[in-house]
């Protein structure tokens, strides 16, 4: 029996988690059907029951979509829903002109019909349309779109749906930064987006602490009464202090969108910790990336979540090594929970421990921990963070 966007979001035996499951250095190379049924059967043992994709212009959400359905007919109690990304750009995005942030892109119309008849095609499978991924967002310098583009494409799904073209019961959504969903900078506060958050029927939000411990790190360095603590009583109070940072961006577009009077869910579309980084968080940096921290980040979020009735599409299922190609200790390659030939990461070994994967495998491997499993040799590798009163930002 399918069950409705309404009721598996913000329930927590329906965990959720972002997907993109590339295991190449480019994404020409498309995960095969076998490759994404793998995975799938790795997420279902873990309990997830959503994904999150990003796009419908390359072939891995559709292969996702009919990966599911074979899985599906394999075994009638196989459940694994979908948050179908529909990609929106400004023109000229990702070319040599000059992108013009007020003009959307030709494509985008193309995109949001393959989104349509993905979930038309799929309606057991696909429960939501996220129309754009962090395309508010003025940092999204090579492709952000006003607020209006947006609002247009999630006023056709909804009318879409009105005429029954959709399913009723598909919700529409955009995922994007907290500011871009008013939590932030009120530089975003304009008409258009109190009329897209009256449209949508759920918020879905992406706050990251991680990045955070570098752009705005008073949270994260050492305070001086916390001197006297153990290194690793340090680390364990600066991740209570990265989920409540992540709790506070949450209560920011939660009390945005009480003060324009929408009552809607809010839910988190994205957010998550590498464990690789030789740039802004790595050793040289604000010392965030480890596994430790990542499992403890990972933790910590689903506990807020679960209990709050908050579903958190945690970033991310599998290492990418697509995303910095050039730079295989880029932080974005490595925000998996697992590595891309299949080790379970610090935050998955005690589901390793109970049996959880086995008979599973990932690019032919049995699902082992990293460090074979070794706590203290992963402990090398975790670093205090700093002392808030020597992070140079901050005097």
């Amino acid at each position: 029996m399918s069950k409705t966007a309404a009721e598996i979001l913000g329930n927590p035996d329906y965990l959720a988690i972002s997907y993109g499951g590339y295991r190449q250095n480019t994404r020409d190379v498309q995960p095969t059907i076998k490759e994404l049924k793998e995975d799938m059967k790795i997420l279902s043992a873990m309990g997830i029951r959503i994904l999150r994709t990003y796009n419908v212009q390359l072939q891995q959400a559709p292969n996702i979509l009919k990966a599911i359905s074979e899985l599906k007919a394999e075994d009638p109690n196989f459940e694994m829903y979908v948050m179908l990304g529909a990609w929106i750009d400004c023109q000229n995005a990702w070319t040599d002109l000059e992108p013009n942030h007020d003009v959307e892109s030709e494509a985008n119309a193309a995109e949001i019909q393959r989104a349509v008849d993905l979930a038309n095609k799929y309606p057991d499978i696909v429960k939501i349309i996220a129309v754009g991924n962090e395309a508010m967002v003025k940092w999204a310098t090579s492709y952000f779109v006003q607020p209006n583009v947006i609002l247009k494409w999630v006023n056709h799904l909804q009318d879409l749906k009105r005429k029954g073209k959709l399913s009723k019961d598909l919700w529409i959504t955009s995922s994007d930064d907290f500011s871009s969903w008013g939590g932030g900078d009120s530089l975003y506060h304009v008409p258009d987006l109190e009329n897209l958050a009256t449209a949508v029927d759920y918020v879905s939000m992406h706050t990251y602490p991680y990045h955070n411990t570098h752009y705005n790190p008073e949270f994260w360095g050492v305070p001086e009464e916390e001197d006297k603590l153990s290194d690793i009583e340090k680390i364990d109070a600066a991740m209570l202090r990265a989920r409540e940072f992540a709790m506070k961006q949450f209560d920011s577009v939660s009390n945005y969108m009480k003060s324009i009077g929408v009552n809607k869910p809010i839910h988190i579309g994205e957010t998550g910790w590498a464990t690789i980084s030789d740039g802004h968080y790595g050793p040289k940096g604000s010392r965030a990336t480890d596994e430790y921290k990542e499992g403890l980040y990972h933790k910590l979020l689903r506990e807020w979540t679960n209990e709050a009735g908050i579903s958190c599409f945690y970033f991310e299922a599998f290492n990418e090594k697509w995303k910095d190609h050039h730079n295989k200790k880029g932080s974005e390659n490595h925000f998996g929970l697992f590595t891309i030939d299949g080790q379970a990461k610090y935050a998955l070994w005690d589901m390793v421990d109970n049996g959880v994967f086995d008979g599973l495998k990932r690019n032919g491997n049995a699902i082992k921990k990293t460090y074979n499993g070794d706590k203290k040799k992963l402990m090398k590798d975790v670093l205090v963070p700093p002392r808030l009163s020597e992070i140079p930002s901050l005097h």
